[in-house]
């Protein structure tokens, strides 16, 4: 099963370094991890997404509670969270087909950033099976090159995970 965990950092340098590490050390696997500076510059954000069970995510999170720049942590409820994720594909397009790509990728609500001759690249956000379904249906086309980035999440509502807000039990 996997876990969204959200975790507040201080915004140094190393902290990604030294929260891999602590990731690889103690043997947890990442299953995607988002790091970006939130409204207060010296505060970064990292979604850590962890396949494993209730008692890995208790033992990722109690070792990432003792590193220094880790202000908080909260694992996220899937039902009480907004999660997305972004991919960039590029995807093979003549004259024949750049019609049904465009067409697929309207569909999908995808936007194409660039065209050349023989290219298009599409952006898409949404959940996995959103991503992973529209890259089905182009990849008849020829997939060129694909960047994606890991799930990025926020909790619904009026929730906040902020440095001065405090932290809620998990249900």
């Amino acid at each position: 099963m996997k876990y969204t965990l959200s975790v507040l950092v201080e915004n140094h340098p190393g902290v990604l370094s030294r929260v891999a590490g602590l990731f690889s050390r103690r043997g947890f696997n990442i299953d995607s991890l988002a790091v970006g500076v939130t409204d207060d510059p010296n505060i970064s954000r990292m979604t850590i997404v962890v396949n494993g069970d209730d008692y890995i995510v208790e033992q990722v999170t109690k070792q990432l509670n003792k590193l220094i720049d880790v202000i908080k942590i909260k694992k996220l409820n899937p039902k009480e969270a907004v999660e997305r994720e972004l991919a960039l594909i590029k995807v093979s397009a003549n004259s024949q087909t750049r019609s049904e790509i465009i067409q697929i990728t309207e569909i999908f609500r995808a936007n194409i950033v660039d065209v050349s001759k023989e290219t298009l690249t599409i952006e898409i956000s949404g959940d996995e099976d959103k991503i992973s379904a529209f890259m089905e249906l182009v990849r008849q086309y020829g997939i060129k090159e694909v960047v994606q980035t890991g799930i990025i999440a926020i909790e619904r509502g009026n929730k906040v995970i902020t440095k001065n807000s405090k932290i809620e039990e998990d249900e």
